[in-house]
């Protein structure tokens, strides 16, 4: 199994990995409002792309796809919030 098939896999691992990508973009001076941008590109991303491989990402994907615009940048906000809490 790749790295990143486990990743995707378990939810507490998924939070541990974008936390550690959160610090790492700030490190490098990337501001908040760029990384929660950038985030939201990638729930974007993720929403076409990948099937929910657990739970707790299903439940996120089905915020995101009822969600307006606003409401997804929210949404990638809070994710990138949560994700540097688990960094």
């Amino acid at each position: 199994m790749s790295t990143e098939s486990t990743v995707i896999r378990n939810y507490d691992t998924w939070k541990n990995f974008l936390g550690e990508r959160v610090v790492q973009a700030e490190k490098v001076g990337m501001s908040e409002s760029t990384i929660a941008e950038l985030a939201y590109e990638i729930g974007e991303f993720l929403d076409k792309k990948v099937d929910p491989q657990n739970a707790s990402n299903r439940a996120i994907k089905e915020l995101w796809d009822v969600g307006d615009e606003s409401q997804r940048h929210t949404i990638a906000s809070l994710m990138v919030k949560l994700a540097k809490q688990n960094a």
